[in-house]
């Protein structure tokens, strides 16, 4: 009997953002895929309290930067639910020093560019291609493709252009599938969060960074976000609240990316 439940497959899902994603959609009904790399542990923590909202829920172990992985993690959500009707690029990550742009190293720009930016693109390629299958065999209505980018896509940062530049290509990676695939009936957003509590962030330094720049008033809403709350932006794309808004960016920041004279 075909699954009529939908399934999100979130990329990075047993973390931080990523954990507060899948919870959130589990509470809307959606059977979760939970990737992730190394922490089995968090995973396995994350899919329990997905199943103890009341839907199932798999953990799905891959490097996303591996095309071999991606296309893996495709499969196997395919094989276990039969449909994919959403898909969460989150998984992302930072490199380790904060070099200025003039001694920036090649060897971490690559794993910077091949985590955040190679891999999202090829995934919601591979995804989208999944997708347009199962539409045109009536198995999902509709798709969706949720990509979180940052507010480092827009705002230049000297010892941070690795990744800067990875997520500012994210942002266009929106824009172009946005384009490709309306015509298939999947639609193609961009979350932008600004300054989160997450453990990319909880180092001593990078703490202190944040804190003093909060406290000179860094945005309109001046405090640190949660994760959750950017797990409510994907909840509310994920019910389908959009459905005439394809490309659209969606910032998480405390209204960082605000202008005033």
């Amino acid at each position: 009997m075909p699954n009529t439940q939908k399934v999100a497959l979130v990329t990075g899902g047993s973390r931080g953002i990523g954990r507060a994603i899948c919870l959130e959609l589990a509470s809307l009904g959606y059977a979760v895929v939970i990737n992730f790399n190394e922490n089995i542990t968090a995973a396995e923590d994350t899919r329990e309290a997905v199943e103890a909202l009341g839907v199932p829920a798999e953990t799905c172990q891959g490097d996303i930067s591996a095309k071999s992985h991606r296309d893996l993690m495709v499969a196997f959500t395919l094989e276990r639910f039969g449909r994919i009707d959403l898909l969460v690029n989150n998984a992302g990550i930072a490199p380790k020093v904060r070099a200025d742009i003039l001694e920036t190293d090649e060897e971490v720009f690559d794993e910077i560019l091949n985590t955040n930016l190679k891999a999202p693109y090829f995934m919601t390629q591979g995804v989208a291609n999944a997708m347009v299958d199962l539409r045109n065999d009536n198995t999902i209505d509709s798709g969706i493709i949720i990509n979180l980018s940052s507010l480092r896509s827009y705002t230049a940062a000297r010892n941070y252009g690795e990744y800067c530049i990875s997520k500012a290509g994210v942002s266009m990676i929106t824009k172009l599938f946005a384009v490709r695939l309306a015509e298939h009936g999947i639609n193609v957003y961009e979350i932008s969060p600004g300054i989160i509590e997450t453990d990319m962030t909880s180092g001593d330094a990078t703490k202190e960074y944040y804190n003093a720049k909060i406290a000179k008033g860094m945005a309109p809403i001046n405090r640190w976000g949660k994760p959750e709350e950017v797990a409510k932006a994907v909840g509310a794309i994920a019910q389908g609240s959009y459905p005439f808004s394809t490309g659209q960016v969606f910032h998480i920041d405390g209204g960082w990316h605000l202008r005033e004279l």
